[in-house]
C-alpha cells in the first residue's frame, strides 16, 4: 500500500452530560479524525483517542497531529509500499506516540481491509457477533445525582456499571450503589488518584463484591500495585500502566494485576492489542476493552476487538447515546445489553460527512 492523501480533521462533539474523572471534567469531546486514501482510491478511517490536554496520558490532540505530520507520515511515505502489519515496525524509531501511531495504523488497516473485502472483526479473530455492554459513570455532584444516573443506565439495560472514584468520593458512593443493586456487576476506576499509603483505605471497598479496582496508583508505580494487591481482596486492574505487550508481561510477572484493560489507542494499535490479549489468554488473565469516549468510528473498531474470545468481562463499549446526542456515524444502539459487531469490510462503518464538516474546527490535507 501507498498513501496518496491524508486528511487530518479536528472535531468538537458535545457530550450529553459532563463527564468528570479524578483528572478533570469534560463537556465535549475534541477528536482528531484521520482519513487516508491509498493508491487505488480506497479510503480508510480512524480516530485518535488523545484528549485535548495531556491529563490522561502525555499525548494530546494537537501534539498527535504534529507528530503525524512531521514524523510519522513522512516516514511511511519514504518507506514506499507497506502493509498495515508493518506500520508499527516502520514507526518504531520514534519514541512514544502510541495514540498517534494507533490512529494512523488503524486508518491504514481500515483501507487495506476494505480493499480486501474483509471485516476488522474477522481479521482480528473475533468469535462473537455481539458484545456485552458496560457503562462508565463519572464523579457526580451528589449521591442523589449518582443514583439517578446509574438508575438510568440500569434501566437502559447496561450489564456492568463502572464508577469513577477519587479520595473523598469512593466508599460512600460505592456503598450506596451496591445497596440499591446488590447483584449487578460493579467496578471502580481511580485513574491514578491514590498513593501507596492508601492500601488500608481501599481495602474498605472489599465488602462490596466489586469486579475490580482499576488503576488506583500512578501509571509508573507497577511495584506499588503489586504491594497494594497484597493489601486488598478486590482484584487490581491496570489501565494507564499497560502501554505495550512488554509492560503487560512485566505487570503480570510482578503480580501487580490480575485483570487488564486493553485500550488500542493506549498500546499503539489493534495489532499490539491482540498480542496482549493472546498473552492474557495464555496466562488465564481476564481482559476487557476500555473506552475513551470514542465516536462511532472508534467504537466500531473497539467492538471488533472486544469480540475476541479472551474479552470475558463487559467493557466500556457503550451505545452512542451514552455520550452523544448525535454520533458522527449511524448510532450504535444497544439491544438487551449488547452491541452488534460490524461485519462490513474494514471497521464496517462510515461517518456522516455533512455532519462531520459541520463540527470541524480544523482541517488539512497532506
Amino acid at each position: 500500500m501507498r498513501i496518496v492523501k491524508t486528511e487530518l480533521r479536528t472535531i468538537q462533539l458535545p457530550l450529553v452530560r459532563p463527564f468528570r474523572t479524578s483528572f478533570g471534567t469534560q463537556t465535549s469531546r475534541e477528536v482528531l479524525m484521520i482519513s487516508i486514501i491509498n493508491e487505488n482510491g480506497v479510503r480508510g478511517w480512524a480516530e485518535c483517542v488523545a484528549m485535548s490536554e495531556p491529563l490522561y496520558s502525555p499525548e494530546y490532540t494537537d501534539g498527535c497531529r504534529d507528530l503525524i505530520k512531521k514524523f510519522l507520515l513522512p516516514k511511511l511515505h519514504s518507506h514506499g509500499d507497506f502493509l498495515a502489519e508493518e506500520v508499527a515496525e516502520i514507526l518504531k524509531p520514534f519514541l512514544g506516540g502510541q495514540m498517534a501511531k494507533a490512529a494512523l495504523e488503524t486508518a491504514i488497516l481500515d483501507a487495506q481491509l476494505r480493499e480486501q473485502g474483509t471485516s476488522l472483526a474477522t481479521f482480528l479473530g473475533a468469535t462473537k457477533d455481539k458484545v456485552e455492554c458496560g457503562v462508565s459513570v463519572g464523579i457526580a455532584r451528589s449521591i442523589e445525582e449518582l443514583v439517578e444516573e446509574v438508575g438510568s443506565y440500569v434501566e437502559a439495560g447496561y450489564r456492568r456499571i463502572k464508577l469513577k472514584i477519587e479520595p473523598g468520593w469512593d466508599i460512600e458512593p460505592v456503598a450506596k450503589i451496591r445497596s440499591i443493586y446488590p447483584t449487578i456487576p460493579l467496578q471502580v476506576d481511580a485513574n491514578q488518584a491514590y498513593s501507596r499509603s492508601d492500601g488500608a483505605h481501599l481495602a474498605n471497598l472489599d465488602p462490596f463484591n466489586l469486579l475490580l479496582i482499576e488503576q488506583p496508583l500512578d501509571e509508573h508505580d507497577i511495584l506499588g500495585h503489586a504491594i497494594l494487591a497484597t493489601q486488598v481482596k478486590t482484584p487490581i486492574c491496570l489501565d494507564e500502566s499497560i502501554i505495550s505487550l512488554q509492560s503487560a508481561h512485566d505487570a503480570l510477572a510482578l503480580k501487580a494485576t490480575t485483570v487488564i484493560n486493553i485500550k488500542p489507542g493506549r498500546v499503539g494499535g489493534y495489532f499490539e492489542s491482540v498480542k496482549i490479549h493472546n498473552l492474557c489468554m495464555q496466562e488465564k488473565i481476564p481482559v476487557w476493552c476500555g473506552g475513551m469516549l470514542e465516536t462511532g468510528i472508534g467504537r466500531a473498531a473497539n467492538l471488533a476487538l472486544a469480540a475476541l474470545p479472551g474479552f470475558t468481562l463487559p467493557g466500556d463499549t457503550s451505545a452512542s447515546a451514552r455520550y452523544f446526542k448525535r454520533d458522527i456515524t449511524q448510532p450504535f444502539v444497544m439491544e438487551n445489553g449488547y452491541l452488534t459487531v460490524p461485519t462490513a469490510p474494514g471497521i464496517g462503518i462510515d461517518p456522516d460527512i455533512e455532519f462531520l464538516e459541520s463540527i470541524t474546527t480544523a482541517y488539512e490535507e497532506i
